[in-house]
């Protein structure tokens, strides 16, 4: 904890590119082993806890939560309007219908591995990597996390989980809006909270998505509409700064 400490001292960004290359890297490993053991996320869900925890006690140890929006919204659910477009971006998983992929224990260990995914994305990328930039210069943290974020899920080609060309190329495109709508919400809000329950049951929900009923032309589609909800929405809450927020 005092290495980490020190790092954090020593320079907020590269404490952030070191978290991000962390859980990048960590959480791969965990996919593949769990392929070998033969258990979906099983090992993946370790880790996750275990990074989960080190994050949660550094910022608790140091007193940060509410630095880095781990606090209540500071702005309405109306000026957000009442998260209506994050209702609908939970449907999309369901879109091809519903089905049970896994069996009840790897349903289970599926679900809390993508709600530790949901808490540690969002804290990383919405959370050290935006506040590390902004004083310097805001647009740029804005275009830096919603960007590194996208890319980040490319690494499902070569994790071993079994991702397609075409899915995982669409999947970095709408992570991208999503990772711009994400960081507005937090900017507008000054909390994360939101951000990490949304991840969370959205990555959650994957879980029920029957992909079997897909084809080519409904995931573009799919990444299409999701890109257009999130950007829009992104959008929309930036539009509603202007003026009120220095950057």
């Amino acid at each position: 904890m005092n290495a980490l400490k020190k790092l954090y001292d020593k320079s907020r960004l590269w404490f952030a590119l070191a978290w991000i290359i962390a859980y990048c890297v960590l959480m791969s490993v965990g996919d593949s082993l769990s392929a070998l053991v033969g258990i979906d996320k099983s090992v993946t869900l370790a880790i996750g806890i275990f990074l989960s925890a080190i994050l949660l006690l550094f910022l608790k140890k140091n007193g940060l939560y509410a630095d880095y929006g781990l606090c209540k919204p500071k702005t309405s659910a109306k000026s957000m309007l009442y998260y209506i477009p994050i209702f609908v971006m939970f449907t999309a998983n369901l879109w091809y219908g519903v089905t049970l992929n896994y069996g009840a224990p790897e349903t289970a260990l599926y679900i809390l591995a993508m709600l530790c995914v949901g808490f540690l994305e969002e804290v990383i990328f919405r959370g050290l990597l935006f506040e590390a930039m902004r004083k310097d210069n805001v647009k740029a943290a804005i275009i830096v996390s919603s960007v590194t974020f996208g890319i980040g899920h490319i690494i499902n080609l070569i994790n071993g989980s079994g991702a397609e060309l075409l899915p995982n190329l669409l999947q970095v495109v709408y992570a991208t809006a999503a990772g711009f709508m994400f960081v507005m919400m937090y900017y507008k809000s000054k909390s994360l909270i939101v951000c990490i329950i949304a991840h969370g049951v959205f990555n959650v929900l994957s879980v029920f998505a029957n992909e079997s009923n897909a084809t080519a032309e409904m995931r573009i589609l799919t990444a299409a509409l999701l890109t257009a909800i999130t950007g829009a929405y992104a959008l929309y809450l930036a539009l509603s700064m202007k003026g009120k927020t220095k950057a």
